[in-house]
């Protein structure tokens, strides 16, 4: 009889503060969704949720659009690829449950839609970019005990930091993010704004970010419980909240 795989995240659950920390990051983001009305949630909250997203992933992205210029359909251009990321992101839901190489591929094709060629749009840069992105799909469809929001971040950290496409791999990396909160369950209508939680944290996104790509095992725990931290800024960012207030 064949044994079971090796749950291939069981060193992030011993990694100190980690696994309290995406538990109460969870705590937080039902609280959220459960309080704020989550069975009145109206498509229009889902939407808005996705808009302020893709403004504050372009902004970090380099766009200098203000979010009424992107709600009004007059952002630059790397806000509009951000939106149009956006508005078909939740379609992706089954195939990145079933076929995350694709849903990965397919986020690019996306952002990278007319500044790319178009041989290029989905593809690997390079044989070690193709490794990478086959990594993260294993990752992705792997038995874990690890919290579905720590998938999330690790899928996000390497997207960003191996950069495996010919462009926009920020933008691709909390694209996935988003996506994964919502096929994993945590989020399924997805109304936490991850995108807006790293954008008003930037320093410290950018800083954890830099720590997860040296590869080392301290800036691998400081990505992970500043991603915890983000993820609950995330909850907070919902328009939920100011449909509450």
């Amino acid at each position: 009889m064949n044994a079971a795989p090796a749950d291939p995240l069981a060193w992030l659950m011993t990694l100190e503060g980690v696994p309290s920390a995406f538990a109460s990051a969870r705590d937080g983001i039902d609280v959220v969704l459960r309080d704020r009305g989550l069975r009145r949630t109206s498509p229009e909250t889902t939407a808005e949720s996705l808009l302020r997203g893709a403004h504050a992933s372009a902004v970090l992205e380099g766009s200098a659009s203000s979010l009424p210029q992107v709600r009004a359909g007059e952002g630059d251009e790397i806000a509009a690829d951000a939106v149009r990321l956006s508005a078909e992101l939740l379609a992706l839901m089954p195939v990145v449950r079933a076929q995350p190489l694709q849903a990965l591929a397919r986020l690019h094709a996306l952002a990278g839609q007319g500044s790319v060629p178009a041989d290029r749009l989905g593809r690997p840069r390079d044989a070690e970019a193709a490794t990478t992105l086959r990594a993260l799909a294993e990752l992705i469809t792997a038995r874990t005990e690890a919290p579905a929001l720590a998938v999330a971040a690790i899928v996000h950290a390497d997207l960003a930091t191996a950069a495996p496409f010919a462009s926009h791999n920020g933008m691709v990396a909390r694209a996935a993010e988003r996506l994964l909160l919502a096929a994993r369950g945590v989020d399924e209508k997805s109304l936490v704004v991850p995108e807006a939680a790293h954008l008003a944290l930037r320093a410290q996104y950018e800083s954890n970010l830099r720590g997860w790509g040296s590869g080392s095992q301290a800036g691998r725990h400081s990505w992970l419980l500043y991603s915890a931290e983000a993820f609950a800024a995330a909850a907070e960012a919902s328009p939920l909240r100011r449909e509450a207030q």
